[in-house]
């Protein structure tokens, strides 16, 4: 992205609302986080989306890094300056700032004194570690919901399904890892735990950090392989079919 680009898409709009409205267990709406405005590199694809108003300059360019660090733009191991991906952004260094201390607060980057802030390296350990710990968080709600939940409100669910597959075709990791959020934090917001909710997004955040050393992206291939398990995962959930739900999910999970 350009600084000229990065400037026209950022808009200072007041308070920063980071949720969006996702079915309820009885027809009720729970809040879920919202999908970054981001549908690819942060700094590439500004220029080729239509200017987005977002709550703050912060909000924006948290969602921007965020989809900078998941579709590889900024590296495992590289330090940071605020200043220079101000920048880069076309705005001064104290929302960039501001975000990546959230960044830090998320395990993505660390603060590196005086020089700005290292993006962290991961190795294959830690993203099995995050993939065993969502799994032991994440399917015991979804096998008990299968139980309570109705087909009509598992059916509005499908869009989100459908979505993640939409964003796995394209290619575009940032996109996909978007959208893959948005649906399990639809999922599990039927449980009406918003505790539980928070707790499994930043787990699920946490686990889409790219390894050291890995392809900055998946393959394409690898993208549709993981949406397509949503819609099975669902079809399943829907028919309240608890051993195939968990075949699927343990197997989700395992690739997560």
């Amino acid at each position: 992205m350009s600084a000229h680009g990065a400037a026209d898409g950022i808009r200072d709009t007041g308070t920063h609302d980071t949720s969006t409205a996702v079915p309820g267990a009885a027809g009720r709406r729970t809040s879920a986080p919202a999908p970054a405005a981001a549908s690819g590199s942060a700094f590439a694809s500004a220029a080729r989306r239509p200017v987005v108003q977002r709550a703050s300059v912060r909000g924006q360019i948290l969602d921007a890094l965020r989809a900078a660090l998941v579709g590889g733009d900024l590296a495992p191991g590289e330090v940071y300056s605020a200043p220079a991906l101000g920048e880069r952004f076309g705005v001064s260094a104290t929302p960039v700032r501001e975000a990546m201390q959230q960044l830090a607060n998320e395990g993505a980057v660390e603060v590196v004194p005086n020089r700005g802030f290292r993006v962290v390296r991961r190795g294959a350990r830690e993203l099995a570690e995050l993939a065993e710990i969502r799994s032991l968080v994440e399917m015991p709600v979804m096998l008990r919901l299968t139980r309570t939940v109705s087909a009509s409100c598992w059916a509005e669910l499908r869009p989100l399904a459908d979505a993640t597959v939409a964003a796995a075709c394209t290619g575009d990791r940032a996109c996909y890892a978007e959208s893959d959020r948005v649906f399990h934090a639809a999922v599990l917001a039927l449980s009406g735990n918003r505790q539980l909710v928070q707790l499994a997004d930043d787990l699920h955040r946490r686990a889409q950090w790219p390894m050291a050393g890995a392809p900055a992206c998946r393959s394409r291939a690898d993208l549709l392989a993981d949406a397509t398990q949503h819609t099975a995962i669902l079809d399943a959930l829907t028919a309240q079919d608890v051993p195939a739900a968990q075949s699927l999910l343990r197997e989700h999970f395992a690739g997560a």
